[in-house]
């Protein structure tokens, strides 16, 4: 058993900006994220992206935090006019922004090194990254990366958009983290047609009610395959339910590669 009850804890990630909307910049953060979440045994529920406007990301914050057990927000903390999501964190909570006098020492220090080997100095726009929501919830969350920290308050994870950063930082938040039990995935891949097992892979999942699965059918080289992925808390009962998909398979031709958890 875990360290923790049941219900296992659960997650959103709103990635916030309209570089993400516009399709200038294609988000990886999600992908990484509940990742590292499903290995935490944290369930994410939901991921969104929110405009960078501040009615959408105060309403999204305020949903999302009761709803889940936690929230975790990328982008729209840099320097620039368009960085907004601080404001928002802070009018979400009913609380002032203030410069955090942790992180604006981080930040001096940063940028006094880099000034001396011909690098940035600091400035007002840069300092504008060491401010957070006032009160004693906020906590710092490390950057290894640029020294520019994100921060913790109550539920909400608020950290960069720039992956490296931001998975930096979503490392350094870990321990602060309710687990839950760890989930692992397996597949069985092979050429058939989905619709060909649709029918006995409903029956299996109603006989494996403790495993998930998921049907994702692919084409190539002009030929349909189907993959069945299996993600559950128990590695034993995925690989039962994986044996039962690749007989189902070879009932239709297929010779299946089946992945193991």
């Amino acid at each position: 058993m875990s360290e923790t009850s049941s219900p296992a804890p659960t997650a959103c990630i709103l990635v916030i900006g309209d570089e993400i909307l516009s399709g200038r910049t294609q988000d990886t953060n999600i992908k990484y994220m509940a990742t590292r979440l499903g290995q935490l045994g944290i369930k994410l529920r939901e991921a969104r992206v929110v405009p960078d406007q501040p009615e959408a990301i105060v309403a999204a914050v305020n949903f999302c935090r009761v709803l889940y057990t936690y929230v975790f927000t990328t982008g729209g903390i840099g320097p620039t006019h368009d960085d907004i999501t601080t404001a928002c964190i802070a009018k979400a909570f009913g609380r002032k922004v203030i410069r955090h006098p942790d992180a604006e020492k981080k930040l001096r220090a940063f940028y006094k090194d880099s000034f001396s080997r011909g690098g940035g100095d600091v400035n007002e726009a840069r300092l504008k990254m060491a401010e957070t929501p006032d009160g004693d919830s906020v906590t710092l969350i490390e950057n290894l990366v640029t020294s520019a920290p994100g921060y913790r308050i109550e539920n909400v994870f608020v950290m960069a958009g720039v992956p490296s950063i931001a998975q930096a930082m979503f490392e350094a938040a870990v321990p602060l983290l309710r687990k839950g039990d760890p989930v692992f995935s397996g597949s069985v891949d092979g050429e058939v047609r989905e619709g060909d097992i649709a029918a006995d892979l409903t029956a299996l999942q109603e006989k494996y009610a403790g495993v998930s699965l998921g049907s994702y059918p692919s084409v190539r080289d002009n030929r349909l395959y189907t993959s069945i992925v299996a993600r559950a808390t128990d590695k034993t009962l995925i690989a039962l339910a994986l044996a039962e998909v690749a007989d189902m398979m070879r009932k239709f031709g297929a010779d299946p590669t089946v992945t193991a958890p």
